[in-house]
């Protein structure tokens, strides 16, 4: 199930268990040294790549910065066709699904089905080759911007797809999963992340929930056990993410692993990895389907990694933990109208492979400067700190894992000759705050702005448009009214760009409040209370603050390294085998610090030559690891970091390893165009 046909890379990471593996062994440790590139594939315009390409039949289908898909000639990277929508927009798609004669792609709201033959859309899918994400969701298809930037998986005749709806406090899609025929695009089933009435899990929400609520959704892929035809993947946290007074409960299915029918869309079994979330701590990636030895059996089991760290081990038929999972108190919210959960899940084993708190000890000390800068901004803020948890409030609080993990979207890779998973995680500390969503008063335009700004743009952007603080995970917008008008802003915010999302649900006076303040408009007038949109004003009272990049004055992380780390997982004995730091910066690298690790983003390729190939790390850097020790073997400097996951494929006995550079992104590195296949040279 592990491994496809030698030559191919037919899935989303790999195969439809989400392992990230090849069996190919052509390059191999005593080799890897020699790599080269054998051709370098460059897009129009330089900005994030992030996509795991398809290869088979001797081609590879990839996707650029504006949503175009390519297929190449898998020899030489020679383009043979191209498809792009009629109405393109820069974006972000982490992978690509077929069936028999095309190719599924989503740009914007629209899903379309392309011929891998002629590069053109098959009009007898949908309505002239596409589907509109935002119909079929039993919800007002005209409110509520979806997209999807991860695939979906195809079951059979079937295509099973989930959605990136939004987290902010405005109206949000919900996140339900649904399945559509490929062929027609005719919905064929539907399961409800936020359940309705009478459905299972509804009395984990509050009554109105299902109504009112957004998101649950799946937004890091799925996996797929096509001999039990079972449907695995994980949801994200309900929006808004951060007050959840207004969905009362432990709230299934979100952050949950999910077990579903994959030919009726029934319920098989859940595990919940996060109660209540209010972190943002969604599932960020495909579970991986794995077999491991234990208490003397062979078992089929699931391995979900989270942002958190921990790493989940769950049977694969009903769902239950394989190692103890213990439910332990962790502290209450203090904000007014949330209920918190009075304990939360932490698994025994293996151990957590990403750093778990925040306390004085862990205070960088990277040199003495960095160390009291540290110290007094935390005493300054007056800050809260602690265990994973802590629960947001309006005195800061320093969260670790900060929103981003831990783990992240690229996921997990897994060896089934060993049982071995690897995974690569951030240790970066941010901090966060809560404050009232509606003034007493009433408030002027670029007030409102700003609290909007934090909300919903902060977590991307930086701590604050005007004054950005540190290196902020996109590019920062204290320049904009430079290179936009505030008509490009507002068309933006209502249609969405690269990135982000559509942010349609928001009134005319809240985007015209956002523009406001990123333009630093001066205005005094204030605005009337009852102008402002109740939806979020009545049922969010409070507001994050944003996830506050959080950094030394020399722009390094505030805790002690390393700051990013890949780690070896025995799943047979549940505990660490090895890990290491991830990347390194070259400043520092300079002064002879060994390597720190780096925040680091996109996933690993695992393969029979007992190698761990990953980009991911803001040295911009594609390294070779030893699989059994961790050793770096072998590393290559991109142009533009690699934050996606590599891809290996073989033709005419040549074997190759494919990765996206596009840096950029929440790396806040430079950007670049290219995507990268090597080989031994011949």
């Amino acid at each position: 199930m592990h491994a496809t046909a030698a030559q191919d890379w037919t899935a989303y990471h790999g195969d439809k268990a989400a392992s990230h593996y090849s069996p190919l062994e052509q390059i191999h440790r005593q080799n890897v040294a020699k790599l080269e590139p054998a051709w370098i594939f460059r897009t129009e315009r330089t900005g994030t790549l992030q996509c795991n390409p398809l290869i088979f039949k001797g081609n590879v289908y990839l996707v650029d910065q504006d949503l175009r898909l390519h297929a190449l000639e898998g020899r030489t990277g020679k383009l043979i066709w191209t498809f792009s929508a009629p109405k393109t927009s820069r974006g972000i798609q982490r992978g690509l699904a077929h069936w028999q004669d095309r190719i599924f792609i989503s740009v914007g709201h629209h899903l379309y089905a392309v011929s891998i033959e002629t590069g053109e859309a098959i009009p007898s899918f949908g309505v002239n080759g596409r589907i509109d994400l935002r119909h079929d969701l039993d919800v007002d298809p005209q409110i509520f911007p979806v997209s999807l930037r991860t695939p979906g998986i195809v079951y059979k005749d079937m295509l099973i797809v989930g959605s990136n709806p939004g987290e902010g406090p405005q109206l949000t899609a919900p996140g339900h999963i649904r399945a559509f025929d490929v062929r027609t695009g005719k919905r064929l089933w539907i399961f409800h992340t936020i359940p309705h009435p009478n459905e299972p899990g509804y009395d984990t929400w509050s009554p109105d929930s299902w109504q009112k609520v957004g998101a649950a959704n799946c937004w890091g892929g799925f996996s797929l056990d096509e001999d039990r035809g079972l449907v695995i993947f994980g949801t994200g946290s309900a929006a808004y993410d951060h007050f959840g007074g207004n969905r009362l409960g432990d709230n299934l299915y979100a952050n949950c692993v999910v077990a579903l029918n994959a030919a009726t869309g029934d319920y098989v079994w859940h595990y919940q990895v996060v109660h209540h979330d209010l972190w943002d701590y969604d599932i960020p990636c495909q579970p991986n389907l794995v077999t491991v030895t234990h208490g003397g059996k062979r078992i089929d089991a699931v391995a979900q990694s989270t942002k958190m760290g921990h790493l989940f081990l769950l049977d694969r038929e009903t769902g239950k933990p394989l190692f103890p999972v213990e439910e332990r108190p962790v502290p209450q919210s203090t904000i007014p109208g949330e209920v918190s959960s009075p304990t939360q899940p932490f698994p025994l084993k293996p151990p957590p492979y990403s750093k778990q708190s925040f306390t004085q000890n862990d205070i960088t000390d990277l040199n003495p400067t960095a160390t009291k800068a540290v110290q007094d901004f935390i005493n300054e803020k007056n800050m809260l700190l602690g265990d994973v948890f802590i629960p947001p409030g309006i005195r800061p609080s320093i969260v670790m894992p900060q929103f981003n993990g831990g783990g992240e979207w690229g996921g997990a890779g897994y060896d089934p000759k060993t049982g071995w998973l690897f995974i690569n995680s951030s240790n970066e500390a941010e901090w966060q705050s809560m404050i009232p969503a509606k003034p007493r008063k009433g408030i002027t335009k670029g007030q409102l702005g700003q609290r909007l700004y934090q909300a919903i743009c902060s977590q991307c952007h930086g701590t604050t448009a005007l004054l950005p603080q540190g290196s902020p995970p996109l590019p920062s917008l204290s320049t904009v009214s430079k290179r936009l008008t505030a008509e490009q802003v507002s068309t933006i915010l209502k249609d969405g760009r690269g990135q982000m999302p559509s942010f349609a649900s928001l009134a005319d006076i809240e985007r015209d409040s956002i523009i406001s303040y990123l333009f630093n408009q001066k205005t005094k007038d204030k605005i009337p209370l009852d102008q402002l949109n109740q939806s979020w004003t009545d049922d969010i009272p409070y507001l994050s603050t944003g996830h506050h990049d959080f950094r030394d004055p020399k722009g390094f992380p505030v805790n002690k390294r390393p700051w990013g780390t890949l780690t070896a997982i025995d799943l047979n004995q549940g505990e660490l085998a090895w890990q290491v730091p991830l990347g390194t910066y070259p400043a520092l690298e300079k002064q002879d610090f060994p390597p720190t690790g780096t925040f680091n983003i996109g996933g690993p390729l695992v393969t029979a030559g007992g190698l761990v190939f990953i980009g991911a790390a803001m040295d911009e850097r594609f390294h070779a690891f030893d699989k059994d020790t961790g050793k770096l073997l072998w590393e290559y400097q991109l142009e533009a970091g690699g934050y996606a996951s590599p891809a290996s494929y073989s033709i005419d006995g040549q074997q190759y390893i494919l990765i996206a550079a596009g840096g950029a992104g929440k790396s806040g590195t430079k950007a670049g165009n290219a995507y990268y296949s090597f080989a031994l040279p011949k």
